[in-house]
């Protein structure tokens, strides 16, 4: 634990990307396996369950630190982070203790997990006395499921590929999916590289970067393959050894959430792996958003929402086919198999035929690309998009191969502008972590009758310099408090940018606007200036929702036709 503790902090010093991954290189050569694993399971992103409501935590970390409750969440309040919270007020140890990391997580952080509330005490408190402030504070980390040390998952596996002397690309794929961090499968993504691989591995995504020039700087169009930038959840889709795996970017096994789709890839023949989008689909056009929202996390599917939220998969790309890993294949072969593989999976049976109808199935389609002659034609097809309820346009270089992660020139998102809107802020809120000292965490406000509505929480899209200027302003001119929130005099006006906006009985103003942010700080307008909540509703009919449906897609077994 010790070396891990000592390990967080070295990374947390730096913000330099070469000197993390020379941390991160020295710790895993370094460490024993079992902590390895571990480091790496946490280090790459991923939690375990949090293990303790939040109460309790509060709870007992005022007594071990023989405070008042009040006088703890004042302090918490100061710091703005429970974990570093809690190191900071428990009585000073500066032993600490040298068990390692594995046996911390797994002789006591595990064992909490199904523990009885008393026993879950005792563990915590026999943690916090054995370990020194720097230790309780990783430790507290890993309880709450809030452990981030800014290092991505491509610095892990950066620092694993020089370990083990393989290319980056065979440590993402080994790290794909569901696997246990044990000794042996920390040795497993050392060895040498190896054609097997497991059934419900899926492949590392392969991720665009935003267009920043106009897109005829990227030579010819007819080097680019144009397609629809879907408002979905990324994910690929596996048909192997006889088994559908569904998974989402984010590593999530979603199998078991979309029984739609599962049930038309089991038309697909084995060996095959899709990468495409789950997108909500109804009438023959994506639903928003919002909408799939409903699905997601859901253990219980109900009649109900999936006859309202019918989700598909959009496949775009062919990564696996015939259990052959197709990704250094160009884009444009790729795309040719994929038609070929799902128009023979999907072919019309008899009863189709006979009726002049097409297959009904919707579960699993293929995503159709945007056919233009010149930019400036597909620069026109690109405004259609808030009608067809897409986010924009992706650019793919027909001569691509599927990489790993983000690179930058084969692929790229040209998305439409986000809406915006002038707004009021009428509370802010300290932020976390290095922001724990600032009022960072604002709410804004649009008009109604003559009344400020909120509508939107947002914190970032500021400069360093204007969110100090903010927080002194803040610190002036307060009206009321509400705990950590301080309602403030309604006179500052910001230019509020969000990607998409809904109805919603669930908000007071009636609207859900999706990823806002502070696109300037409006000094040149007054608080009456701002704009309004029937503006604001009113953006909602460009919405797919009330929009008259006109996107039609081809059939699956009709490739050859435009996506209109």
């Amino acid at each position: 634990m010790k070396a891990f503790a000592q390990l967080f902090a070295d990374l947390d010093a730096t913000n330099k990307t070469g000197r993390k991954l020379d941390v991160l290189s020295q710790y895993l050569a370094q460490a024993p396996a079992a902590d390895a694993a571990w480091a790496v399971f946490f280090l790459s992103g991923r939690t375990l369950k949090r293990l303790l409501p939040s109460a309790r935590l509060r709870g007992w970390g005022a007594e071990a630190a023989g405070v008042p409750g009040w006088l703890f969440d004042e302090s918490y309040h100061a710091v703005g982070d429970f974990s570093e919270t809690v190191s900071l007020l428990l009585p000073r140890n500066d032993v600490g203790t040298d068990l390692p990391l594995h046996h911390w997580v797994e002789e006591n952080l595990l064992h909490i997990q199904l523990a009885s509330e008393g026993e879950q005490k005792r563990l915590l408190l026999d943690a916090w006395r054995s370990m020194n402030q720097p230790q309780r504070f990783v430790w507290n980390k890993l309880i709450t499921g809030e452990f981030r040390v800014g290092v991505s998952q491509r610095m892990v596996v950066l620092a694993l590929a020089q370990a083990a002397r393989l290319e980056p690309a065979v440590i993402s794929h080994r790290l794909m999916g569901a696997w246990q961090p044990t000794p042996a499968f920390y040795a497993s993504l050392l060895q040498p590289e190896t054609q097997s691989a497991q059934e419900s591995q899926p492949y590392p995504f392969f991720l665009a970067h935003a267009l920043e020039d106009a897109p005829a700087r990227l030579g010819d169009i007819a080097d680019w393959q144009a397609e629809w930038k879907w408002d979905g959840i990324r994910a690929q889709l596996l048909r192997r050894g006889g088994n559908i795996y569904l998974w989402s970017r984010g590593e999530d096994l979603v199998t078991d959430r979309y029984p739609e789709i599962i049930a038309d890839a089991a038309r697909l023949k084995d060996g095959v792996v899709l990468d495409g989008e789950i997108v909500g689909w109804k009438d023959g056009r994506p639903l928003p958003f919002g909408d799939l929202q409903r699905r997601i996390g859901r253990k219980n599917l109900g009649k109900r929402i999936l006859r309202e939220v019918p989700a598909t998969f959009l496949a775009f790309d062919l990564l696996e086919q015939n259990g052959v890993d197709v990704r250094a294949l160009p884009l444009v072969e790729r795309r040719q198999r994929l038609e070929a593989l799902l128009g023979q999976a999907f072919q019309p049976d008899n009863t189709s035929r006979q009726s002049g109808k097409a297959d009904p199935r919707t579960g699993l389609q293929l995503a159709p690309v945007v056919n233009a002659s010149s930019w400036e034609e597909l620069a026109a097809r690109r405004l259609e998009s808030r009608e067809r309820g897409v986010e924009g346009v992706m650019l793919k270089r027909r001569d691509s191969v599927y990489g790993v992660g983000r690179e930058r020139g084969p692929w790229w998102k040209w998305k439409i502008h986000p809406y915006h809107v002038d707004a009021v802020m009428v509370y802010a809120q300290l932020g976390h972590g290095r922001r724990a000292s600032l009022y960072t965490d604002y709410t804004f406000a649009v008009w109604d009758n003559g009344e400020l509505v909120p509508f939107a929480k947002a914190y970032s899209g500021l400069s360093d310099d204007e969110i100090h200027d903010v927080d002194r302003w803040v610190r002036g001119h307060m009206v009321e408090k509400f705990g950590p929130v301080r309602r403030v005099e309604p006179t500052l006006v910001f230019e509020i940018a969000f990607e998409g906006i809904q109805l919603s009985t669930r908000h007071k103003s009636g609207v859900a606007v999706r990823f806002p942010r502070m696109a300037r700080w409006r000094k040149d307008k007054k608080p009456e200036e701002a704009d309004t909540l029937k503006m604001l509703r009113g953006l909602t009919k460009l919405t797919p929702r009330l929009a008259k449906p006109e996107v039609t897609m081809p059939t699956l077994f009709d490739f050859g036709a435009d996506d209109s």
